[in-house]
């Protein structure tokens, strides 16, 4: 085979390079993490492909340890791997050409991997399941069709309706009407019809950046190459990843001017997950700020304000309509999903702020008061709705000037829906960080992205259990982060070298320290 050529792969000498050593490095985690999945990840309750391998003993005692530090290990190796491309990303020793394939490389070990850090992915198969057997996955769960996919599905989604849109009830049921209830072939079938939002990311996101000034290379490492999203994304079999693309590419087309391509690609994303909606109320304002500025080129005086609004949003509202009337006219369902939304108020963990609130007012409280969890989430969660309600309408009316603003807006408004929802999850910041990647960020703030990242991608365990309850977990996960942050800045952020590092090391440092 001959050596890639500028045309059909990074340049020569990239793999021989500091940054090629770690692509390198990030590629041994992913097959590291691959490897130890078949014991400590998101197993299947039963699994006779292992038994007939010889690998069962990687799920129990001294196996399933070691299986744990492997998992471990490589996840290790992808934060180190990933933080050093990005120290020769901010060097500019990296172009985006590289970074696609070595997103690609440390992507393809994780395409054959147990599903990581959570079980989601049975879920979804058996809602396409129930759709494939005559049932509607938004008026029962997965245990009105018992079977070997409900078997495996997560205890606390059993009797959960499908909270996602028709897209997703569609591809579940495509691929269990192709594989059965194999769980292994959907589960793989499954990930691969995730990939187009990977690759909607790796398109969209240098564009992004473009328009908003930011650097298309470092969009790519932060948003796609980091391993939040490469781990619980395409590992974990998360629909986030093509509705993320989906959301970001429509982003994108509706900034190049062709808005009606824009928002149907946006309810494409909304049809897979509803959360890609909170795009399209800003690409509004973006509408309406190409059309001023076209009958200005044309010596027209735009349209007055109301009369633009009313026929740019009657315009992508018609298209939305349009788009996702004919999603859930194919997969032959309506609108119950939106009831099934309410479902994450079952996910108790301290990433929301309302739950944080709860855990507060409990504890410092309980030993007089004797008030428990449960009544008090529901009051803070009943506050923070309301003011979540407020704060988007604020969000929305605020940043609608210019192009940059109202991307800003779609930015804001996912950070606080994360923040503020009764619920939310490592994989849930995936939304905000893909949109906050596209502007200008110092090496400091990038530095506090890579320790947030990195926290997050820690706190859960790989089988899909909440750490965050755990305090020597929270703790090491912590210090990775902070370790992992600090290295972006500088190569040895625990002081453990002797001797001043040279060469590309020095230049690292150099270049992060006039960038801050």
């Amino acid at each position: 085979m001959s050596a890639p050529t500028a045309e059909s792969g990074p340049r020569g000498g990239f793999l021989r390079s500091d940054a090629g050593h770690a692509a390198i490095l990030g590629v041994i985690g992913a097959v590291m993490i691959t490897f130890g999945s078949f014991g400590s990840g998101a197993v299947r309750r039963r699994d006779p492909l292992l038994e007939s391998m010889y690998l069962s003993w990687l799920r129990f005692g001294h196996g399933l340890i070691l299986s744990g530090v492997i998992v471990w290990i490589g996840v290790l190796l992808m934060i180190a791997a990933w933080v050093r491309i990005g120290r020769n990303v901010r060097a500019g020793l990296v172009d985006v050409r590289e970074l696609r394939w070595v997103i690609a490389a440390q992507t393809a070990p994780l395409l054959l991997s147990v599903p990581l850090f959570s079980r989601d992915a049975y879920s979804y198969l058996a809602q396409g399941a129930l759709l494939r057997d005559g049932f509607d996955p938004y008026a029962v769960g997965p245990v009105a069709n018992p079977g070997v996919l409900l078997d495996n599905v997560s205890n606390v989604w059993t009797t959960t309706t499908a909270p996602y849109g028709p897209v997703s009830l569609l591809l579940g049921q495509g691929i269990t009407t192709i594989t059965g209830d194999n769980v292994i072939a959907g589960t793989m079938l499954l990930r691969l019809t995730m990939l187009p939002g990977l690759a909607l990311l790796m398109w969209s996101l240098p564009k992004l950046a473009r328009h908003l000034g930011g650097d298309p290379a470092t969009a790519l490492w932060l948003a796609v190459l980091n391993p939040l999203v490469l781990i619980h994304l395409v590992g974990g079999v998360h629909n986030e990843l093509l509705m993320v693309g989906l959301m970001v590419a429509g982003i994108v087309l509706a900034l190049e001017r062709r808005h009606v391509a824009g928002v149907a690609v946006i309810a494409l994303g909304v049809a897979v997950k509803a959360m890609a909606g909170i795009a399209l109320p800003f690409v509004v304002w973006i509408w309406m700020i190409h059309e001023r500025e076209k009958a200005r080129a044309q010596g027209r005086e735009p349209a007055p304000a109301l009369l633009l609004f009313a026929r740019t949003a009657g315009t992508g509202f018609g298209v939305f309509a349009a788009v996702f009337a004919v999603c859930s006219l194919v997969a032959g369902v309506g609108l119950g999903w939106l009831t099934a939304l309410q479902g994450s108020a079952k996910i108790i963990n301290w990433l929301s702020v309302p739950t944080i609130l709860a855990h507060v007012v409990t504890v410092t409280t309980s030993w007089a008061t004797g008030l428990r969890l449960g009544p008090v989430l529901e009051v803070t969660r009943a506050i923070s709705a309301l003011v979540m309600v407020a704060a988007l309408a604020a969000i929305w009316w605020y940043f609608r000037k210019t192009e940059k603003q109202a991307v800003l807006g779609i930015l804001v408004a996912l950070v606080v829906i994360v923040l503020l929802s009764p619920a939310a999850l490592p994989w849930y910041y995936s939304w905000p960080l893909a949109v906050a990647a596209g502007f200008a960020m110092s090496t400091t703030t990038l530095a506090v992205l890579v320790g947030l990242s990195t926290w997050l991608m820690l706190v859960f365990q790989p089988d899909g259990s909440i750490g965050l309850y755990s305090l020597p977990h929270v703790l090491l996960a912590t210090f990775a982060a902070v370790v992992a942050g600090r290295s972006l800045i500088t190569v040895d952020p625990l002081r453990l070298r002797a001797v001043r590092p040279s060469g590309v090391d020095a230049t690292h440092d150099t270049v992060a320290a006039t960038r801050n």
